[in-house]
């Protein structure tokens, strides 16, 4: 008897632990290639465009040494909201005003916050829907400021619900949905907030659902008038970062505000969005394109394919990471294709040093290649970041244009998180054209300023050591890019 009882102590010491890596296991896979809800990986119609403004903000130091902060986003982005009459549905990412940073941001939160109230309440039939993402309640662990007096004006406050995306941590997300999840991340917060040390404390419990690293990372506004598909965050600790921004008007505003239902229906959002009718569009030079999530990787990696010798790509880029997009633009070098690149040196976030990953170890290694046709200069940031996230390909009489929330990383390319995006085509001799390539002229050539240093400068004597990190992290996709 005795004998048995010592059997079956060592079958469940074996069966019990097997049991457990197979439903871990299967939970992984399943949430790594489960569906992607209706509407999500969008590929929208090609419309016709006269005009598209082409937007920025910058931070640099002029000629004296003195920082200059360019804000021109958020001005573009109040005036459409006084502007709307019908409806504004709006999907923005980081939305709040903690920070530990001593500087004086700019209070975009509240600002924007107060500019949707007053606009509710000048025009009392006005439809606003305001989607965003858990970070801001800290993954459900307290309730938003801002999202509160949103609701008290009669916004529908729709918070993403990120359990429906795939997992792009699978090792960890596999662990948390099994055992974690379950217990929410409500209650009586006592760690610090990831966020800022003025913010409200945090449970544990939303520490693990951080660490699945999951978003809503759009950044995008639509009215019945107008729509802007954007980089920047209304974050004051985000107010004095580079960003781009694309605003247009016609029938593309429709595609947007469908793409946003999408985010919506699976979300607990309204049953009903605001109906934008289609417009005969007036023929104009420039086309105009939205594409989200993984429908944006494909059109940068085929923008990237078609280019040939003589041709000419601009980047400027916050991550760069995903290696289809390495690949694809060493591949351009070798054929003959000009590439210039800025990129942010990875060295900042919200005040906290980082290490430089993991843009320091990819520039190493597309420099070490020796690619003479590729040419990086780092942006010189202080506190801030250059967020940007555009392409431009000039091509004999026409340029691409690509631009958005979406860095080029494979959390943010690969149908993880909610991206958008706009593909523009536009002649060479367009005012829009010449606007993006002087943008670019202006901060590889430090024009009027100091934006951009050499590849040296950022680079120090152990880019092996962060590029063999890089790719331990890579491998196990245990990232926050």
């Amino acid at each position: 008897m005795e004998a048995e009882k010592k059997k079956w102590l060592t079958r469940k010491r074996i069966y019990i632990p097997a049991l457990l890596f197979i439903i871990i296991a299967i939970v992984i896979v399943y949430n790594q290639y489960k569906s992607l809800p209706e509407g999500v990986s969008y590929e929208g119609k090609i419309h016709q465009a006269q005009d598209i403004q082409f937007l920025y903000d910058l931070s640099y130091k002029n000629e004296k040494g003195k920082m200059v902060h360019e804000r021109n986003i958020f001005n573009a982005i109040y005036k459409a909201i006084e502007e709307a009459d019908q409806f504004i549905v709006i999907d923005m990412f980081l939305f709040n005003g903690y920070y530990d940073e001593k500087i004086a941001f700019p209070k975009i939160s509240k600002t924007l916050t107060n500019k949707i109230i007053a606009q509710k309440k000048k025009k009392p039939n006005l439809t606003v829907i305001f989607i965003t993402d858990e970070i801001n309640t800290s993954y459900n662990s307290y309730k938003s400021k801002e999202i509160q007096q949103l609701k008290k004006s009669g916004v529908d406050v729709v918070i993403t619900n990120l359990d429906r995306l795939r997992d792009s941590n699978p090792l960890y997300s596999g662990v948390y949905r099994t055992f974690f999840q379950w217990f929410g991340e409500g209650g009586y917060g006592w760690i610090r907030n990831p966020m800022a040390a003025n913010a409200p404390e945090v449970t544990l419990r939303s520490y693990l659902r951080l660490f699945n690293v999951k978003a809503n990372h759009r950044k995008v506004l639509a009215t019945e008038k107008t729509a802007l598909v954007s980089s920047a965050n209304p974050h004051d600790a985000s107010g004095y970062h580079s960003n781009i921004a694309f605003q247009m008007d016609g029938n593309i505003i429709g595609e947007l505000v469908d793409a946003e239902e999408a985010v919506g229906k699976f979300s607990k959002g309204p049953d009903k969005f605001p109906l934008y009718t289609d417009k005969a569009e007036p023929k104009g030079p420039l086309t105009v394109q939205l594409v989200t999530e993984g429908k944006i990787y494909k059109h940068v990696l085929n923008a990237i394919r078609e280019t040939k010798k003589g041709d000419h790509i601009w980047l400027g880029m916050f991550y760069i990471a995903d290696r289809g997009v390495v690949n694809e633009i060493t591949k351009a070098a070798r054929r003959g294709v000009k590439i210039n690149m800025v990129l942010d040196p990875n060295q900042n976030a919200f005040g906290a040093e980082k290490i430089g990953l993991p843009n320091l170890p990819v520039a190493a290694e597309m420099e070490k290649l020796g690619e003479e046709n590729i040419k990086i200069r780092w942006y010189k940031t202080e506190k801030e970041q250059f967020h940007t996230k555009l392409m431009l390909v000039q091509k004999p009489g026409k340029d691409i244009v690509i631009g958005g929330s979406a860095n080029y990383t494979e959390r943010n390319l690969d149908d993880y998180n909610l991206e958008a995006n706009v593909k523009i085509h536009a002649p060479r001799s367009s005012k829009f054209a010449k606007e993006v390539e002087a943008y670019f002229t202006r901060i590889w050539t430090n024009k009027d300023g100091t934006y951009t240093a050499e590849y040296r400068e950022y680079q120090d004597k152990l880019p092996a050591l962060k590029y063999a990190l890089y790719r331990v992290q890579k491998v196990f996709r245990f990232t926050t890019y």
